[in-house]
């Protein structure tokens, strides 16, 4: 088992990493019926792209001997209505990082085959961009 989602109630609920113990709440949207205190089902699946891409990256940037830390990812999720699914995931990284575009194009690619990018629907639009300083 990965992990164990209790309903709270008031469309809220609680995901428990089995192995770990993190924890992650998650709240309807406002624009669904909810409070929109915490992530949203389907902000954790924008989310987790990132994420991802950061973490595979972050892999490859070892073995190449690059260091991006304290690079960041602004995540924009936009709903399709009908049928109500995510429609649009926008990642714009912001790459802190000395890299040659060897290593840049290297890296960028890698990003494009991490696992969740791979595991979502094509009819969801990504969006990717890169800025390197």
């Amino acid at each position: 088992m990965t992990s164990k989602v209790t309903y709270l109630g008031d469309l809220r609920t609680k995901s428990v990493h089995v192995q770990s113990g993190s924890e992650i709440v998650s709240d309807a949207p406002l624009d669904n019926n909810g409070k929109g205190e915490a992530f949203s089902p389907t902000d954790t699946v924008a989310n987790a792209l990132a994420s991802c891409m950061m973490t595979v990256m972050g892999i490859k940037a070892r073995d190449i001997e690059v260091d991006f830390v304290g690079s960041t990812a602004e995540v924009t999720k936009i709903m399709n209505a009908e049928p109500r699914r995510i429609g649009v995931i926008e990642i714009v990284f912001e790459m802190k990082s000395n890299a040659d575009q060897k290593a840049r194009t290297i890296l960028e690619r890698v990003a494009m085959t991490c696992p969740v990018f791979l595991s979502l629907s094509s009819e969801i639009e990504k969006k990717i961009s890169f800025k390197w300083n």
